[in-house]
């Protein structure tokens, strides 16, 4: 594509001065047919305002490149007062900056119809105003939703868990802001789905969904079942399997090659012990490998100390050296 208008080449200067590839300047200008008839004073006054609020100037090429239009909206009348107002929900130094950074697009919306309404729809929903904020700025795409159409679908789905009491919908968002951006129907539901056919009750899955509402929006296919075949093959039954994702809703996403295998490997061959002693314990699989498992067993076995797997792991390590006697001259370290 040629640009030959006197503001498209006084832009093409703009972002060339700015370390800009020409790919990505042509890119740019596909993206945004405004910046054609930008004058480069604006564009400029956009970029040092940005720079201004702590976004680091090596990381605006990259938002001007995700987001072109940020250079061609209003300052004062679109950008200002959706940063002024996001700083209100800041809870934490650079919370606005990171947002902008992850999506810049946040300020392309309005703070009257997409930010406001945003806010009303989660407070309705129980959310403490604090949380509120939080969960915005770490996923700042939430803006860009249709509430009507997306957000209200989701927590129609989360009501149909039985989780529509004690603001419960609210305490599953807040701690898995990202879940909302998932579809109903070809994600949420046929993971909840395979969680019940694996013998999860309704109360089970929403202690799961409460706890780690992650394991709701990962690909059945891909993840769940290949984990789940994984784990029986190594000898668990159907009702300990369901005592393990309960337990551990993790274990059902966690590499099988660099987490699931190595751990009952060394739980099996090295530590000498069952495989089903994790069903009292299924946070063993959350413990590192060499940093914990490895080093407290070297330890126990080196003084010839037997305990169970949350005995030896369900402790800190100064708890842990008390409770075995090795605090005065002993340390993980050793």
């Amino acid at each position: 594509m040629e640009i030959t208008s006197n503001h498209s080449s006084s832009m093409m200067w703009f972002f060339k001065d700015r370390g800009f590839d020409d790919n990505n300047i042509q890119g740019m200008f596909r993206k945004c047919k405004r910046l054609e008839v930008l004058h480069q004073e604006k564009a400029n006054e956009n970029w040092e305002y940005l720079r201004s609020i702590g976004i680091q100037e090596r990381k605006l090429p990259s938002i001007v490149s995700k987001c072109p239009k940020i250079l061609a909206l209003g300052l004062n009348e679109k950008i200002v007062p959706m940063v002024e107002c996001l700083k209100t929900l800041e809870t934490k130094p650079h919370e606005v900056t990171s947002a902008i950074t992850k999506f810049p697009h946040i300020l392309s919306h309005s703070v009257e119809e997409k930010l406001c309404p945003l806010l009303a729809f989660f407070q309705a929903l129980g959310i403490p105003e604090k949380q509120i904020g939080k969960t915005i700025l770490l996923n700042p795409r939430l803006i860009s939703y249709s509430i009507e159409t997306k957000l209200a679908e989701i927590v129609d789905f989360f009501a149909s868990l039985g989780l529509s009491k004690d603001g419960l919908i609210g305490k599953v968002i807040v701690r898995d802001p990202f879940i909302m951006g998932y579809s109903v129907d070809k994600r949420l539901r046929p993971t909840s789905r395979f969680l019940k056919s694996i013998g999860l009750t309704e109360s089970d899955l929403q202690a799961v969904a409460l706890n780690f509402p992650a394991i709701l929006s990962r690909d059945v296919n891909k993840v769940l079942a290949p984990n789940y075949a994984y784990l029986k093959k190594c000898g668990f039954q159907d009702g300990q399997l369901v005592a393990l994702v309960v337990g551990f809703p993790p274990i059902l996403i966690k590499s099988i090659q660099n987490s699931l295998e190595p751990r009952i490997k060394f739980l099996v061959d090295v530590m000498g012990r069952q495989v089903d002693e994790v069903i009292d314990y299924p946070c063993f699989f959350r413990h590192g490998l060499k940093k914990r498992l490895e080093l407290r067993y070297k330890i126990l076995k080196q003084r010839n100390l037997n305990c169970s797997l949350s005995e030896m792991l369900d402790c800190n390590e100064k708890k842990f050296l008390m409770k075995f006697g090795l605090l005065e001259g002993c340390a993980l370290s050793n």
